[in-house]
């Protein structure tokens, strides 16, 4: 969800009135989007000074990585849904590597690194892109979000490094800016997100009530931004235990009818930790 314009998160004061940071939270998403958030953790807390808007302004903020149901949203004035990727393109290798990496992305900071003053300084930001952005002997790591971002920021290609300066002429491929610092706090939250749905079922917050494994698995791959083994991952979901079947067929959907399974709830209090594993394919 984002703010007025698609350029902000919902955010807001902590006030006397809000019994706990947690219920402040949810009043102000609530006020703004008229969404109910269900699974909420704190995320990280961002104190940066010279990533704010107004350096002379010293804004702490709380965030929180909350998740919520697109379908439970009620019509909202000025907040909509909007897809991470549009912030984050380089993100989504669904389809395989996005021709923007290989194309513009990686000759730029290729570029950057170079134009470094010394050479130990050219050699760390080499370093840095190639394990950040899955180059050389280094594999894509689809956690490693906020590290991606960071670098996009310290080689002032993304919109948001230019702040109360002249404005650049970013490219597309660097997806919009956003409010404040509110994309580099996006980006935390997807990169934790990525990492907790390995070890805790935190997806099933964001599936119906019913659902098809398939249904299940084009979640996780939306979230993760990568493919996943089909096979294995279906045989690991149900090793686990994780879900159970209802009886139920779907009938609205082309093709054979699939069977509708359910979360099985009772999976939280026979074990601490359960997670979907993220049998990626490797291509």
């Amino acid at each position: 969800m984002s703010g007025e314009n698609g350029n902000a998160l919902p955010s807001g004061p902590f006030e006397l009135g809000h019994r706990s940071l947690q219920s402040g939270l949810r009043d102000w998403v609530e006020q703004q989007t008229r969404h109910p958030l269900g699974y909420i953790e704190q995320l990280y807390t961002f104190a940066d000074r010279d990533r704010a808007v107004d350096e002379a302004e010293r804004v702490i903020s709380i965030s929180y990585l909350a998740l919520a149901r697109e379908g439970q949203a009620a019509p909202a004035d000025k907040a909509r849904w909007r897809n991470w990727y549009d912030y984050f393109p380089w993100e989504d290798h669904r389809d395989g590597v996005p021709p923007a990496l290989p194309n513009v992305i990686v000759p730029q900071l290729n570029a950057w690194a170079k134009a470094a003053d010394n050479l130990s300084v050219r050699s760390e930001r080499q370093q840095r892109t190639a394990v950040a952005f899955g180059l050389d002997r280094h594999s894509w790591n689809e956690e490693l979000v906020l590290q991606r971002y960071e670098l996009l920021y310290e080689a002032a290609l993304v919109e948001e490094a230019h702040r109360n300066k002249v404005k650049a002429n970013t490219l597309s491929v660097f997806g919009p800016a956003m409010a404040a610092d509110h994309r580099r706090i996006l980006a935390t939250g997807i990169a934790r997100l990525r990492a907790k749905i390995k070890y805790r079922p935190v997806v099933f917050e964001l599936m119906p009530p019913t659902f098809t494994l398939l249904q299940l698995q084009r979640s996780v791959e939306a979230l993760a931004g990568r493919l996943v083994h089909k096979p294995n991952f279906r045989r690991l979901v149900e090793q686990q235990e994780l879900v159970e079947e209802t009886g139920a067929m779907t009938t609205d959907m082309r093709g054979r009818p699939a069977k509708l399974f359910r979360f099985r709830h009772s999976v939280l209090a026979e074990r601490a930790v359960a997670g979907t594993k993220l049998p990626l394919t490797r291509a």
